[in-house]
């Protein structure tokens, strides 16, 4: 999503029609991480700590390095050096293909691995293991993976993230779901698996839907906020929404990040 520089929200008189939006939403792919679409629909404040660039400078400085889900091979693209072995997993066809064709002329390998199977490497093949965004951490398998004195920098979805609009859709949640992934559970994950915390700091930050199209499309794109969501099933949610956008301005939500810097003793 664009970064926040949230303009003014149409009126209703220049407000396209519901279908129309929904349609745009409907349309657009949603393979890789590419949020550019969203400019001027939708926006979300970055994180202070601006990941990209601080893992640019980490692999700059590599030998070997792992990006474990990679997308469709943006973030990794984003760096300026690569080290002279570098490895991307992604377990979702459409994106294998995508970042392998972004990846490859960079001199990247890009693996094709189930998000939830073992890390498909030797131990101790990396000094750097990187990810943003990962479903789900292996702390296991990245201490496995990582040389003695390596390190893990990612940056993880923290709990609740974009909550006001999963349970607008889908009423209020369990609290262990809500917390499912607290950043005090992933520094004992990771300490579990024999990995040290360097940081660990984590933010909320503002996110503006500004009509229904981009809603639909982020739901599309982010396929666990409202698992198995559909136009049609939730077509009478969204109109409302569409009406309270129109009426009130846009949807406010709150994502939430925290930066993980763990090191293989």
């Amino acid at each position: 999503m664009s970064p926040t520089t949230p303009s003014s929200s149409p009126s209703s008189s220049t407000t396209p029609a519901f279908e129309e939006l929904v349609a745009e939403g409907e349309a657009v792919p949603t393979e890789g991480w590419d949020f550019s679409w969203f400019e001027g629909r939708a926006t979300e404040e970055r994180p202070s700590w601006g990941y990209a660039r601080a893992m640019g400078e980490r692999l700059a400085t590599a030998e070997a390095a792992l990006d474990i889900q990679t997308g469709g091979g943006e973030v990794l693209a984003s760096a300026r050096e690569l080290p002279r072995l570098t490895v991307a997993t992604e377990g979702w066809p459409p994106n294998v293909a995508k970042a392998t064709a972004l990846l490859h002329p960079r001199g990247a390998v890009v693996v094709a691995s189930p998000e939830d199977a073992p890390l498909p490497f030797g131990d101790a093949a990396f000094d750097l293991v990187v990810s943003r965004h990962p479903v789900t951490p292996h702390w296991t398998e990245i201490a496995r993976v990582l040389v003695p004195g390596g390190t893990y920098f990612a940056q993880h979805v923290g709990p609740s993230s974009a909550y006001e609009l999963v349970e607008y859709f889908l009423g209020p949640q369990p609290e262990a779901n809500r917390n499912a992934r607290h950043p005090d559970r992933e520094r004992a994950g990771a300490e579990a698996a024999g990995l040290e915390i360097v940081d660990l700091r984590a933010e909320r930050l503002r996110m503006e839907f500004h009509d229904i199209g981009a809603v639909v499309h982020f739901l599309r794109k982010v396929v666990w906020m409202v698992p198995g969501f559909t136009v049609d099933q939730y077509r009478t949610r969204l109109l409302h929404l569409h009406e309270r956008i129109v009426a009130e301005g846009p949807f406010v939500a709150h994502s939430s990040r925290h930066l993980v810097e763990a090191r293989r003793p």
